[in-house]
C-alpha cells in the first residue's frame, strides 16, 4: 500500500536547513511534496528552487529584494507573494500538512506561531521560537491540537531516545556539543579570534549566525532552553557534554540508569526526514554510520569558565518568563556586531549577560511583551557596539 502524500511548506528554503529539506523531499519517491517555499532576500535561488520543485506558492519576505529581482523565470503555475505577512497566509493554507520552520533567529517566531494557531504539524528547526516564547508556544500547540516535532539534531535525538521508555521514567537528558572550533583555546587565544576562524566549524556546515553561536557555545545554551520547554523538563534535568566527533547527537538517561543514545553521521537530512515522516522511518539520503571502520567516540565536560554562555542557558532555563526573549535578541544583535567587526568575539557573552541582568523580568509575559523586549534587547546591544 502506498503512503499518502504529505504536503510541506518550507520556511527559509534557501538556507542550509531549507536546502537539505528539499533534498529529503526530492528523495521521498513522491510521499513528500513541497507546496510552498519562503525566502527572505535570496530571490534568484528561490526561483531556481521553484523550477525544480514546482510548489503552489513562493514567498519573498524582503520587499526591497523582491522588487529588484527578475521574476520572469518563475514557473507560470507558481503563485508569487511578497512581504512577511504572506508567510502567515502560506502556512495556514488548507493544502499544507506540515510546516518546516527554518527561518533563522527570532524572525521565525511569526510563521511558527501562525502554523500552530492553524493546528498544523510544526517541524521546528528554529530553536529561537521556543527560546523566545517557550511557554506561550507550547500552550498554543496544546490548545489548537497542533504537534511540534524537533528538527535540531540534538532535540531530534532526545525525541527518538525517549521512545525507549515512558516520559515519567526520564531522569535527565544529555545534550552533546562538538565544542566548536575553539574547544582547546585558552582565554588569551580567544581574545584574538577572527571572523573567519569563528565561521570555520570542524564538523557541521551551517550559516554564519549558527556557526558563531557554535563557536561561543551559545547554540548549546539556546538548546538547553529549547529542551526545557519542548520536553517539559526542569533545568536541573538537562546536562551538556562535549563530544567532538558529533556522532552521538544526544542521550536520555532513564530512572533505572539506562542511557539511550542516537548515533548517525553529522548530517541534517536524517532529523529533517524523521520530523517530516514521523512516526514512520523510511530510507534516507543522509550518509550512514559505518561501524566496521575504526573510530573513537570521546566525551568531556564543558568548560563553563571559557564559555560562559552555557551558564546563561541554564540560568534562563530556570527563570523562564521574559529571560529567553532577552537573551536570544541580545545574542542575535551581538553576533551581528561581531560579524560586522564592531564587537570582539569575547565581548559577545558579556554583552548578553549585561542585558539579561538589567531587564525588567516578568515570569508570565504576553506575546506582546516578548516582542517588545526583543526590540529593547537589540537596542541595548547597540550601545555596546557603538561604545
Amino acid at each position: 500500500m502506498s503512503s499518502p502524500v504529505s504536503h510541506v511548506a518550507v520556511l527559509g528554503s534557501t538556507g542550509s536547513i531549507g536546502r537539505s529539506t528539499l533534498e529529503v523531499i526530492a528523495s521521498s519517491a513522491g510521499t513528500l511534496k513541497a507546496v510552498g517555499l519562503s525566502a527572505n532576500s535570496r530571490c534568484a535561488e528561490l526561483i531556481q528552487q521553484a523550477q525544480s520543485t514546482q510548489p503552489a506558492w513562493v514567498v519573498a519576505a524582503d520587499v526591497e529584494a523582491a522588487e529588484r529581482c527578475d521574476w520572469s523565470q518563475l514557473p507560470a503555475n507558481v503563485k508569487r507573494h511578497i512581504g512577511i505577512d504572506a508567510i502567515e497566509d502560506l502556512v495556514t493554507g488548507d493544502e499544507v500538512d506540515v510546516v518546516l520552520a527554518a527561518i533563522v533567529g527570532s524572525a521565525g517566531l511569526r510563521g511558527a506561531w501562525a502554523a500552530l494557531e492553524a493546528g498544523k504539524t510544526l517541524a521546528l528547526a528554529n530553536k529561537e521560537t521556543l527560546v523566545t516564547a517557550g511557554p506561550l508556544v507550547t500552550k498554543l500547540a496544546a490548545q489548537r491540537g497542533a504537534t511540534i516535532l524537533p528538527v535540531d539534531s540534538e532535540h531530534s535525538a532526545i525525541f527518538q531516545a525517549m521512545q525507549a521508555g515512558r516520559r515519567s521514567e526520564v531522569r535527565r537528558v544529555i545534550l552533546t556539543a562538538s565544542g566548536g572550533p575553539f574547544r582547546g583555546h585558552t582565554h588569551a587565544q580567544l581574545q584574538s579570534v577572527t571572523r573567519e576562524e569563528a565561521l570555520s566549524h570542524p564538523t557541521w556546515e551551517m550559516g554564519p549566525k549558527i556557526s558563531i553561536d557554535s563557536a561561543t557555545m551559545m547554540n548549546k545554551a539556546l538548546e538547553i532552553i529549547e529542551a526545557r520547554w519542548l520536553f517539559g523538563l526542569e533545568a536541573d534535568q538537562i546536562d551538556v557534554v562535549v563530544h567532538p566527533q558529533s556522532i552521538v547527537h544526544s542521550m536520555v538517561e532513564f530512572a533505572d540508569g539506562s542511557v539511550i543514545a542516537q548515533l548517525s553521521p553529522p548530517d541534517m537530512k536524517l532529523p529533517i526526514q524523521y520530523a517530516l515522516t514521523w512516526p514512520e522511518r523510511r530510507a534516507c539520503p543522509a550518509p550512514r554510520l559505518d561501524l566496521t571502520t575504526a573510530m573513537q567516540l570521546t566525551f568531556e565536560p564543558p568548560d563553563f569558565d571559557r564559555f560562559p554562555a552555557l551558564a546563561m542557558g541554564l540560568e534562563v532555563a530556570r527563570l523562564g518568563g521574559t529571560a529567553g526573549a532577552v537573551l536570544n535578541a541580545a545574542n542575535e544583535a551581538a553576533v551581528a556586531g561581531f560579524l560586522d567587526g564592531q564587537l570582539a568575539f569575547t565581548e559577545i557573552a558579556p554583552a548578553c549577560q549585561a542585558v539579561l541582568q538589567n531587564h525588567h523580568f516578568d515570569p508570565h509575559p504576553t506575546l506582546e511583551q516578548v516582542l517588545r523586549l526583543d526590540v529593547w534587547a537589540r537596542q541595548e546591544i547597540a550601545k555596546w557596539v557603538c561604545a
